[in-house]
Parts: C-alpha cells; structure tokens; sequence
C-alpha cells in the first residue's frame, strides 16, 4: 500500500476479515472479502450487508441562515425537507456540469451537514468556502468520522439489535448517543434496498461495526456497492455525472430546484432544457452474452450513436447492464449494439431501474 493513501478508522478490522483493498480516490478501501462479490452482493439483496464507506467527504456548514445560504449554491431546493430530513442534491458549476452529487442533512436553519464524495469534498468545501457570507461557516471534517452503510431487507433488524432508531422515513435522520458518542442514523443507502447510513465519530467506529457483524450484516466491499447501484442506475459520480455531464442530459430533473431564484449553474440549466440536450442517460440491457463496461460504443448499424458511462454484469438478472450516454431521440425500446472490443453484443434501451428493490 502506498503510504500517500488514506485508510478508514476500520482498516485493521477490514485486514484480519481478509479483505482485498483498492484505491477510491485517494483512499485504500475494501473491494472485496473471501467471500466474494457475488456473495456480497446478493446478501444485500437477500438479507443484510454492511460496506465501510467512510471515505465519502463531510462537510459541516453551520451559522445564521445557513440552510439559505446552501439553498441559493445547490440546485435542489432543501426548503422541500425540514428538521431531520436528508436531500440527494447536486454541486453544479456555472455550466451547468456537475461538480458533485452529494446528501445533504438539514439539523436546523442554521447547521446543514453534507456528505459529498471522497475525490470532490475539498472543491465543494472550497467553493462554498469562497461564497460563504460573513457568519456562515464551512468546515471540510472528511477524516473526522466513519461512515458505516448497513443495507439490505433485514437492516432494521441489525439496527434493533444495536438499540438504534431504526423506524423513520425514508431520507430522514435521527442522532442517537451511544455511550458517549452522537451516532447520525440516515434512512438512506446506494443499493435500492431497504437500509441506513450511519454516521460515526472516529473512535466509536470500531465498537459499532464490530456490532453491526456480531448482529449478523454480512461485511461488503466497494465491488458490490457498485454491482448493486447499477442494477438500479443509479449514477456515479466521474462516470455518469461530471463536468461534462449535466443533471438534465443524465434525466434528474427530480432533483433541481428549477422554482427557485437562484442556484449554481441555474441559467445554463434553463436554457439546456428549454432547448432540449442533445443526449439523453439511458439503461441498457444486454440481450446477447456479453458484459458491458465503461466507454464502450453504442452502435445503430454502422452509426456511433453514444457511449457507454457504467457497466457490468448484474448478479440479480443474470446479464450484462450498462448505463449510457445517447443522442437525443433514442428511448427505451430501441434496440441498438454495443462495440465490444471489436463484437456487436445487442442491447437493448431501457429506463432504469434494471431490477426491483425491496421497500424503503
């Protein structure tokens, strides 16, 4: 391991389960246990699984009217959540091209809590930094805490164990103090199942995993975490979002403010979707043998007609998926090819999500 690459506070108990690590931005992270990713994948879909994900950014912006002030630089509109509700929303810049996709935690009118990814916390704590009024404070706390995502159809259960709140809604929070540590309990997870992210200061995080597996969560690498957010399209981050990719050619809509007066990249949102992007994020769906992977060609006949951003094999449906960047005028039902390495794999256009999930 490179001596440059960050570790997780449960590093040492990732090492004696065997895991195999890999860098994700700067950090040395689980990929996998013995178990495998199969294995880990389906224990989330089939019962509980427990991914280490404390390499994800926090940032803390706090002061009189911060709630506003995140509101007028991030493009969904947090006025939709109250106290205790958590919000996906996007970091844009004034192109409209994705800085970041991140969670954004409402404590109050006045203490917002934001979780961004790993390779992106120190610009969106910068650029809120550098807006910040006078009062309005941003702090970049990234190595401060662990982040520990218990997800699966038995997760409640794991949380019951624990004696952590375990019945609220779907994106809302509540603390909770274990021993002396406050432990932020989310409703909310990357799978598509049933689950929560758990918030943790760095020196609780040992005795709550430890937990977590004694209560029977099954311990998942990253590999899984990615298998599993395809199988429902969900996007990522440098791959289906980006500068290059806006939230309107990546269809989330659903996750602008569009009523609001004001946020980072609005005018150049507006007018995108007044004029209708040139490509559209869609699903594919293999329907030849072959696994898609990123940067793959999208073929009709002898037409480049897009790209592919993700891709796997989905463990759940037995064939290869992919999400892909196309010109505007493909939908779902088209069936076109994918170049892989020099073969056509037929594909099909479909909206995600590629599998079902159990209830949030």
């Amino acid at each position: 391991m490179s001596e440059t690459l960050l570790t997780s506070p449960l590093h040492e108990r990732h090492l004696a389960h065997g895991a195999k690590f890999a860098e994700f931005a700067g950090w040395d992270m689980p990929l996998q246990y013995s178990s495998g990713v199969l294995a880990e994948h389906q224990a989330v879909r089939t019962r509980v699984g427990a991914f280490d994900v404390s390499h994800l950014g926090k940032i803390w912006v706090t002061g009189p009217g911060a709630a506003a002030f995140v509101n007028r630089c991030l493009a969904n509109d947090l006025d939709r959540i109250g106290a205790g509700g958590a919000q996906y929303t996007l970091c844009l810049d004034a192109s409209g091209g994705v800085v970041d996709d991140l969670i954004a935690y409402r404590f109050s009118d006045d203490e917002i809590f934001l979780i961004p990814n790993a390779a992106n916390t120190a610009e969106v704590a910068r650029r809120l930094s550098e807006a910040a009024p006078e009062g309005i404070e941003v702090r970049d706390v990234h190595r401060g805490f662990a982040v520990i995502a218990v997800q699966g159809p038995e997760s409640p259960r794991i949380l019951e164990y624990l004696g952590l709140p375990h019945d609220h809604e779907y994106m809302t929070f509540r603390e909770h103090l274990v021993d002396t540590a406050d432990v932020i309990v989310c409703r909310s997870g990357y799978t598509g199942e049933t689950g929560f992210e758990l918030v943790v200061p760095n020196e609780a995080a040992v005795d709550l995993w430890d937990g977590i597996l004694v209560a029977g969560a099954v311990p998942c690498g990253l590999g899984a975490r990615d298998t599993l957010r395809l199988e429902m399209g969900y996007p990522l981050h440098g791959q289906d979002l980006s500068l290059d990719i806006t939230p309107v050619q990546a269809r989330l809509n659903w996750a602008i403010g569009w009523d609001k007066p004001e946020f980072w990249g609005k005018e150049a949102l507006e007018a995108e979707r007044a004029e209708g992007p040139k490509r559209k994020l869609w699903g594919l769906e293999a329907t030849g043998k072959g696994v898609p992977r990123a940067h793959m060609s999208v073929m009709d006949g002898d037409e480049i007609v897009g790209e592919t951003t993700s891709g796997t094999h989905a463990p759940t449906l037995k064939k290869g998926v992919a999400l892909a960047l196309l010109d505007a005028g493909y939908k779902p039902g088209a069936e076109l090819e994918l170049d892989v390495r020099g073969r056509r794999l037929p594909i099909r256009v479909v909206k995600p999500p590629f599998t079902k999930a159990t209830p949030k």
